[in-house]
């Protein structure tokens, strides 16, 4: 169906077209937007938090308050609004990239030429790596599913991006989930390899702690890839569903087994 994820106005006259029995809805933008709330005014089934339950994932900054708020153990964490306040904090913290991602905020708006955007994008990443230079931060473009967000989709746009940017403070994460999501292959990697500074992973099925070599088919070729580029930097789990002191040990086991 060609409806855009966060068009709620016309997921609801599709919906009343149609008339599902039931809706499962699976990105965060239209869940944090009140596609719930909106169905369900409506008279329609739909399985999903409503928009207030949904911050919790959609925004970190409301995450972090609620956590802080109410004594909830959590990371060190700021929002901010000055790209060098954030910077700053980031090296304070000893950290060493910032992931550029957040889907939401860098959707290029129906209308507005994409290659303007591509030009504000770059301009706003050379800023961003220069703030980062002397902090010796690296910049680090995350490739995300067209679901999130519909500007730098896949690995090859964020390495383009990076390219186009020609910035030494700004360089590329690959992310396997999203990298799955759309349908591309891990020998990207290849040609990437002098970009990337950093990974992610999660278990496509769920967005869950990957655990088993053969609960997904490219889990083997892209640990074959890493080790074949020689790759030495850091992974990281990003995975919300699940919880780490149930989850970590089988994950470290599974990474150990796919790297060793």
């Amino acid at each position: 169906v060609a409806i855009g994820a966060e068009d709620l106005p016309k997921l609801l006259a599709f919906a009343q077209q149609e008339r599902p029995d039931f809706t499962v809805v699976g990105p965060d933008n239209p869940l944090a937007a009140g596609v719930v709330d909106l169905f369900e005014a409506n008279g329609f089934k739909i399985w999903g938090p409503n928009k207030q339950a949904a911050q919790f994932e959609a925004s970190k900054a409301f995450s972090q308050d609620f956590m802080e708020r109410h004594g909830i153990p959590t990371a060190a964490a700021g929002t901010f609004s000055d790209v060098v306040a954030a910077k700053n904090f980031c090296a304070a913290l000893g950290g060493k990239v910032i992931v550029f991602g957040s889907g939401g905020a860098r959707n290029i708006p129906e209308g507005f030429p994409r290659n303007k955007a591509w030009d504000q994008l770059c301009a706003f990443l050379r800023k961003a790596g220069d703030i980062a230079k002397p902090h010796n931060i690296t910049i680090a473009i995350e490739h995300l599913r067209r679901a999130e967000t519909n500007v730098v989709n896949t690995v090859a746009e964020a390495v383009q991006l990076a390219d186009d940017t020609a910035h030494p403070n700004v360089r590329i994460v690959v992310d396997f989930y999203h990298l799955r999501h759309e349908n591309d292959t891990p020998d990207v990697l290849y040609k990437a390899q002098k970009h990337i500074v950093h990974l992610h992973i999660a278990n496509p099925a769920g967005r869950v702690w990957p655990k088993l070599s053969d609960s997904e088919p490219m889990y083997k070729r892209f640990f074959q890839v890493i080790r074949e580029i020689n790759y030495r930097g850091g992974i990281s789990i990003e995975a919300p569903n699940g919880r780490m002191i149930n989850d970590a040990p089988d994950t470290l086991r599974f990474i150990a087994e796919m790297l060793g």
